[in-house]
């Protein structure tokens, strides 16, 4: 849905928009070199064999569609997606896939710096004032060491304070006049000691004992139980429930190499954006029906996978373009359309281990608006970049018909970028080798009439379930196809030839010798443009057969479809 993807210049297609990229957007298809460099860059280390066994599963990828069956996994992938449960199970009962980020913890070692300036400012003055006064001429005192030796030890011993708690000491020395017996006077200096403390001092030990006790008391709290494990539903299926999440969970795991931890990385990142984007509101929302012709649901290939149709041509329509790309609230309407068609169609899945649970894409290149439309760019870039991201390995086929030239230069130029396993999925026809393109693998009853096959709206005397014939008109010779009756009946039946330009007729020849040929289409020159199937009945009263003719002319052969059936109730 995911990222191994690749797409023309037009809207990202239905579930498998994740493997289709815009043409016009060179860089989107540059993701994969950096996330190649990146692995060449920085090789994980080899520390048991179980390394060898990822690099196992990353090569095994194959042309054909991965099994969901637990049980007939390889060992390597059956320890992956157990180790994927285990964690998914672990963030469920974390509230993870739903819980708001944790808020950042207050950094409290600020306070502290804080308040050391301002002790330090207080104390500025006092160190000013000891700096004038020594610069005073000073008489030292005979008695100063007998006075001030027991008051020393005094302040050393008061100020207790912790490592942390700033301390500022300061010297000041007062000079005091001192009268002698005889009238003289003298200058006596004497020293005294100052500290000054920042913050108050911390009680003591023993003071702070009998208050301790009620710090226990968050500690008996915890008598509520923990809340259950969250409920987590994705397109549907709650995780873990039942065998539909494994089949889940292995669309992550083969997103990602089966790398267990960045599976469930994506998966919490698809989880949350789908809970930001309103995926379950959006379900419910009527977007309009413009866009019913650009992509549309259509049959199911020869192994059952839904079609998708992407019909980039359709934009030629000036005022269907203007309508969805015109300005940003028409582009925004547009993704959402696109993301409600995919959410829709991924309903209709089957994820059980054995069902059917990713889509084929046929996208049509036919009068594609190509890589210059900028509006249509921006629009297909922000659609392909959601569906990569969003939805892993929804797609099991990606076919490119009626492709140009350009587009095929451009896919040789990124084709180095894709994997084997992206690379396995594309398949690219020209105009001329569509509608055979298609056949191999979709049935040509179930093909659109626009592409080369026999599916139409309305009433028919056919349906989808009707199967037809497929026969090779050879260059330059008449090709005939009979249906034979052995009793009075109404035949009916229906023929194409794939791009025409061949002369048509139908006639009914009775078994009987002396009966009559009936001319019942007279030959005609059918050309590419005319009607794409011819239906044609006819009342039989007799044995006989009925024989088509198909005269090519042409240097080229030709691809013939055709069904028939009887009614002999309608008979005569």
């Amino acid at each position: 849905m995911a990222e191994e993807t690749q797409k023309s210049a037009a809207e990202a297609p239905a579930a498998a928009a994740a493997e289709v990229v815009a043409v016009s957007d060179v860089p989107e298809a540059e993701k994969p070199t950096a996330a190649i460099a990146e692995k060449e860059a920085t090789p994980e280390p080899v520390k048991e064999p179980a390394a060898t066994e990822e690099e196992k599963i990353t090569e095994s990828a194959s042309f054909k569609e991965e099994t969901n069956v637990v049980g007939e996994l390889p060992d390597p992938q059956k320890k992956a997606l157990d180790e994927l449960k285990q964690l998914v199970q672990e963030a469920l009962n974390k509230h993870e896939f739903t819980a708001p980020p944790p808020p950042q913890p207050a950094k409290e070692e600020e306070k502290p710096l804080e308040a050391a300036p301002a002790a330090a400012e207080e104390a500025t003055p006092a160190a000013a004032t000891v700096t004038e006064e020594e610069s005073k001429p000073e008489v030292p005192p005979a008695e100063e060491p007998k006075t001030e030796e027991p008051a020393k030890p005094e302040p050393e011993a008061a100020p207790v304070a912790e490592p942390s708690e700033p301390v500022v000491v300061a010297e000041v020395i007062e000079k005091v006049e001192v009268v002698d017996e005889d009238g003289a006077k003298t200058v006596e200096a004497i020293e005294e000691t100052i500290v000054a403390v920042a913050a108050p001092a911390e009680p003591t030990p023993s003071e702070e004992a009998p208050p301790a006790e009620p710090k226990e008391e968050p500690e008996a709290a915890p008598s509520e139980p923990p809340p259950p494990p969250e409920e987590v539903s994705i397109w549907g299926i709650p995780l873990l429930a039942d065998e539909r999440s494994d089949v889940v969970l292995l669309k992550f795991l083969r997103a990602r190499d089966f790398k267990v931890k960045e599976a469930l990385a994506m998966l919490k990142s698809v989880v949350a954006w789908r809970k930001e984007f309103g995926i379950e509101a959006l379900l419910e929302e009527d977007l309009g029906s413009e866009q019913e012709k650009v992509v549309f649901m259509n049959g199911v290939d020869k192994e059952g996978h839904p079609v998708c149709y992407n019909a980039y041509g359709e934009f030629q329509n000036k005022e269907l373009y203007a309508n969805t790309f015109a300005d940003e609230e028409k582009r925004t309407k547009f993704l959402r359309w696109r993301i409600q068609f995919l959410e829709k169609s991924i309903r209709k899945l089957d994820f059980s281990p054995d069902g059917i649970c990713t889509i084929v894409q046929v996208n049509d290149l036919k009068n594609s608006p190509g890589p210059f439309k900028t509006e249509l760019r921006q629009a297909t870039n922000k659609a392909f970049q959601l569906l990569q991201d969003n939805y892993p390995e929804f797609v099991a086929k990606q076919v490119f018909i009626n492709v140009p030239w350009w587009y095929l230069a451009f896919y040789r130029m990124i084709n180095p970028f894709f994997t084997q396993r992206t690379k396995s999925k594309f398949v690219f026809a020209g105009p001329s080798k569509s509608a055979e393109t298609l056949f191999k693998y979709i049935a040509p009853e179930l093909v659109p009439v626009q592409y080369g096959g026999l599916s139409r709206e309305g009433e028919q005397e056919f349906t989808t379930a009707d199967p037809s014939t497929e026969e090779i008109i050879k260059p330059a010779t008449k090709h005939t196809v009979e249906f034979p009756i052995s009793e009075a009946c109404q035949l009916v039946w229906e023929a194409r030839v794939v791009g025409w330009d061949v002369t048509y007729g139908a006639e009914f020849v009775p078994t009987a010798e002396d009966g009559y040929t009936v001319i019942v289409q007279k030959s005609r020159k059918i050309g590419p443009a005319e009607e794409p199937v011819i239906s044609n009945n006819f009342k039989i009263g007799e044995p006989g057969k009925v024989v088509l003719t198909f005269d090519n002319q042409s240097s080229k052969k030709k691809k013939l479809l055709y069904r028939s059936s009887t009614k002999p109730s309608d008979c005569a």
